[in-house]
């Protein structure tokens, strides 16, 4: 384990935490909000003095692998977490440090579950800093170091490590030959899309904090807003423009990628698309026609449906209704919703539809084999044959997750809190999702656990936006050994 580059990568990141305070302590010091503004300023300066110094120490080797990405995706995402609960605690505004870092890593995993009840109390310049959070957690805060920085200048399979460790999805593929150039190109993708959305939003006459905010909370699909009601109170044309964008932010950076290169055949006939597509247009009828009476026409019928739909199978989390007062068809659908998630290499959480589509024609050739067992029968996706490695690490992975889900829904029932509660809120949780059913419904919070089942649920976040792996090495002292 080279623990020296290791400690170097956090104090660079550290460093570049310290820089993205700044706007959020702009606005707090135009709003004259000083115990906010002392807070983050107290933050930056804790940033500086412990980054600084370790950024600058030059490792003696800088080559590592990918047990020491796994590493740096971990205490990275910690550290991170750690610092940014600080101005919540600092200021005052949230007097409990463990719900201080249950809000940052909430913010940073883009899951969006809060132990906040009135949201509007937070002074301007803590809620941008919640809010951006999402945005730079959900492409990955370490993808953006790879951009201004590559961790080795004689080729990339170092930051081949790292953006394995922290980017969603079975396997990570390079869009151009320099992994720094392909973190640049997805970065822009993101950041102009994250721009579409402002200006489409101030086109509805959306409030410009409100509608920077929320675009924050869209793009890294995290669902922190600015209101108690989420997204209830604005009007029928942003909570459309909202719902689009969530699915947009949904769908694998790639097929962008390939869209911009004019390979349209290819970007629009992979399979996880239109699975995740078809998924998604089959619910929102499904669910309209369930919740039918629930509204007065057949728009707003589609638009609460498709919103709904659109915020969970994004993990996003935003609402326009209260959901959980719903049938209970719909809400069985909607938690079904919650594992299923987004597309790989997208910012949405969940399971990934990839991984589903994979254990679906998993099964499909197991079946088949016992009823013609000596046939040689392959997984395809998108026309490439998938190796049996690739094949059994999703399998793997999913018995993973289903212990871990198992093993958090245990210890948070010991809150002592009905099952639905407990279960929905780590789903939510596990899947960066946020609001979830029961005392952790849309219109309610987190407040209601113990500060150790929000210890469990702040890991299961990490776990699920890590994508379990990293995590794993809390646990297994002998991945820490230097040889």
């Amino acid at each position: 384990m080279n623990y020296s580059m290791i400690l170097s990568v956090i104090g660079k990141v550290l460093t570049v935490e310290s820089v993205f305070l700044l706007p959020a302590l702009v606005i707090s010091l135009c709003c004259g909000e000083g115990a906010a503004a002392m807070g983050l300023g107290i933050t930056m300066a804790l940033l500086v003095a412990v980054g600084l110094p370790l950024g600058l120490h030059k490792p003696k080797r800088t080559d590592f692998f990918a047990r020491d990405g796994l590493a740096i995706a971990c205490l990275t995402w910690l550290a991170v977490s750690a610092f940014g609960a600080l101005p919540f605690c600092i200021s005052g505004a949230i007097p409990n440090y463990i719900d201080c870092l249950f809000e940052t890593v909430s913010g940073f995993t883009t899951t969006g579950a809060t132990i906040l009840a009135n949201v509007e109390a937070l002074p301007m310049g803590l809620l941008y800093w919640r809010s951006f959070t999402h945005w730079l957690g959900g492409m990955g805060v370490l993808v953006f170091l790879l951009i201004l920085n590559p961790l080795s200048a004689k080729n990339s399979g170092e930051n081949m490590h790292i953006l394995r460790a922290e980017s969603p999805g079975i396997k990570i593929a390079k869009l151009v030959p320099r992994m720094r150039d392909s973190a640049s190109i997805l970065y822009r993708i993101y950041i102009a899309l994250t721009v579409l959305e402002f200006i489409l939003l101030l086109c509805g006459r959306m409030p410009a904090f409100d509608a920077l905010c929320l675009s924050f909370g869209t793009a890294g699909t995290g669902g922190f807003g600015v209101r108690n009601d989420s997204a209830a109170s604005y009007s029928p044309y942003c909570q459309w423009v909202i719902t689009i964008f969530m699915l947009l932010f949904s769908v694998n950076f790639n097929v962008y990628f390939l869209l911009l290169l004019r390979r349209w055949k290819k970007a629009l006939g992979s399979e996880e698309l239109r699975l995740f597509a078809g998924v998604v247009a089959g619910s929102v009828l499904i669910i309209s026609a369930n919740v039918f009476r629930f509204f007065s026409g057949v728009e707003e019928t589609l638009r609460h449906a498709a919103f709904q739909v659109a915020s969970i199978i994004s993990t996003t989390g935003f609402s326009t209704v209260d959901f959980d007062a719903w049938p209970e068809l719909s809400r069985a659908l909607l938690l079904l919703l919650m594992f299923f998630g987004a597309c790989a290499g997208s910012t949405g959480g969940g399971l990934k539809s990839v991984r589903v589509l994979v254990m679906l024609k998993a099964v499909r050739r197991a079946v088949n084999r016992v009823f013609h067992p000596n046939a040689v029968r392959l997984v395809h996706m998108d026309g490439e044959v998938l190796d049996d490695d690739t094949v059994n690490n999703v399998c793997v992975y999913f018995v993973l997750y289903a212990f871990i889900l198992c093993a958090a829904v245990l210890l948070v029932t010991l809150d002592g809190l009905s099952y639905e509660t407990s279960f929905s809120a780590v789903a939510a949780c596990l899947n960066n999702i946020g609001p979830g059913l029961g005392l952790v419904g849309p219109s309610l919070h987190y407040d209601c656990f113990s500060w150790l089942s929000k210890i469990v649920l702040l890991l299961s976040m990490l776990v699920g936006r890590l994508e379990i792996y990293p995590m794993l090495l809390l646990v297994m002292p002998r991945l820490w050994k230097k040889k």
